[in-house]
């Protein structure tokens, strides 16, 4: 077992920022994240391929160098599925094809111990089922991003981005970097919703120049607000996508295209910190100030806070790098009542329509994992029932798809969350007991 002052789960902006914060300020830090290298959704390795975006490649490119030199160390490819005893987690590399894995190719469990927590697990798109979403073809912009950026080719490919949020114009303009044919963006939200948001970004100039700069890389593609998809359409063998349907409200029609990338912004994922015990308010973790949570030595920073975007999170994350340190943070505590500021006004700019409750059909699906469809759970009376009779969110994603979802059209809360957090083998359990871990000192 192996012991840490601070453990930074989350290899995001936020995780970045407070690893090198605590680092820098002496701790012993350990930065910890599923993905095989840092950076995060934002951050994603891959080559951009936007003209005009070389300041943000810069800051990544500091905030990375930063976190090398800090001194913090680094395991990469594993997932906290476990929170066994206070101070104490659990974590697997179950493809065993990170570098600190002991033998290649087999699943491996390491247990942490820790003086210090700092959650910054981000955010997961949120889906709202329709008519042909689970259809090949349809994916969430978040996921069609990262997996051009690892090398899914889409030149040449007609992709309507539809959906909800600021991030279907970044999403868009990436895309039409690679040679994609964005045929348009849909955003669900009104004119008169999101008019007070736009006029409060005069006090955030970088972020009016990053939107210009994105939707001047879109060219002649139509952007259309208060616009959302009904139906994808297939082929007569149902196999390949053909187009989408989309609507105004007043008119509706069909949009030819190979691929939909279509999610109604981000969900914070909280569910390492409810099992920890942290408070949850409207959603988000509850936090003060310097970031600290209701579990003492516990601290939450980025989207698990709200959604809040990459200002958001660095402030938040260096606020509790340094404060898990013992470190003052007040010259940063401006920054970061202005960052929740913003991210109020954009929860309420793309808060989802009252129409978006009532696109799913009788025959549609809701959790995918399990086959469930809108009908099946029409019947039932909450979270606990629908998962006693028909299965829904006991799947491989444990409910992190469709607990949204069935939020937002039925009104349901999930009320727990129990260990593992993801599906572990036995296997990896018991290989764990004879296998330390062998951690890379600033990889």
């Amino acid at each position: 077992m192996s012991h840490y002052e601070v453990i930074v789960v989350g290899a995001g902006p936020a995780g970045i920022a407070a690893a090198t914060a605590a680092a820098r300020s002496g701790s012993r830090v350990l930065l910890l994240d599923e993905n095989p290298a840092p950076g995060g959704q934002i951050w994603r390795v891959g080559r951009s391929m936007l003209k005009g975006q070389s300041e943000g490649e810069a800051a990544k490119n500091h905030a990375l160098k930063r976190l090398r030199d800090s001194g913090a160390s680094f395991l990469f490819g594993y997932s906290v599925y476990d929170a066994p005893a206070a101070g104490e987690l659990r974590a697997i590399c179950e493809s065993g094809e990170a570098a600190d894995c002991p033998v290649w190719g087999e699943p491996h469990a390491v247990s942490l111990r820790y003086e210090k927590l700092i959650l910054a697990t981000g955010a997961r798109e949120r889906f709202l089922p329709f008519p042909g979403w689970t259809l090949p073809g349809v994916f969430g912009p978040g996921g069609l991003q990262a997996l051009v950026k690892g090398g899914f080719d889409v030149k040449g490919k007609r992709i309507v981005v539809a959906g909800s949020g600021p991030l279907l114009l970044a999403v868009a303009a990436h895309l039409r970097g690679y040679g994609a044919e964005v045929v348009c963006v849909a955003e669900q939200a009104p004119l008169a919703q999101m008019l007070p948001f736009a006029i409060s970004l005069w006090s955030h100039p970088a972020k009016i120049l990053q939107g210009i700069q994105y939707r001047a890389a879109l060219g002649s593609a139509p952007f259309h607000l208060g616009c959302w998809p009904v139906a994808a359409l297939a082929d007569i063998a149902g196999g390949k996508l053909t187009g989408v349907q989309l609507t105004d409200g007043r008119r509706t029609w069909t949009e030819d295209c190979d691929l939909v990338a279509c999610g109604y912004h981000l969900v914070p994922n909280t569910e390492l910190a409810s099992l920890l015990g942290c408070a949850i308010e409207h959603g988000l973790v509850k936090v003060d100030e310097e970031q600290r949570t209701s579990v003492a030595h516990v601290y939450c920073a980025g989207e698990p806070t709200g959604i809040g975007g990459l200002d958001a999170a660095l402030v938040q994350g260096e606020i509790a790098g340094l404060a898990s340190a013992g470190k003052p943070t007040r010259s940063l505590q401006g920054r970061r009542v202005a960052e929740r500021k913003f991210a109020r006004r954009l929860e309420a700019a793309f808060r989802i329509r009252p129409e978006l409750r009532s696109l799913a059909q009788p025959d549609t699906l809701v959790c995918r994992c399990e086959d469930v469809t809108y009908a099946a759970l029409e019947k039932r009376s909450g979270w606990t029932d629908a998962k006693l009779q028909t299965r829904c969110g006991m799947g491989p994603c444990q409910g992190r798809i469709c607990s949204a979802a069935l939020e937002t059209l039925f009104g349901w809360k999930q009320i727990s969350v129990r260990p593992p957090l993801m599906p572990v083998p036995v296997s990896a359990l018991v290989y764990s007991e004879s296998q330390p871990v062998n951690l890379k000192e600033n990889q």
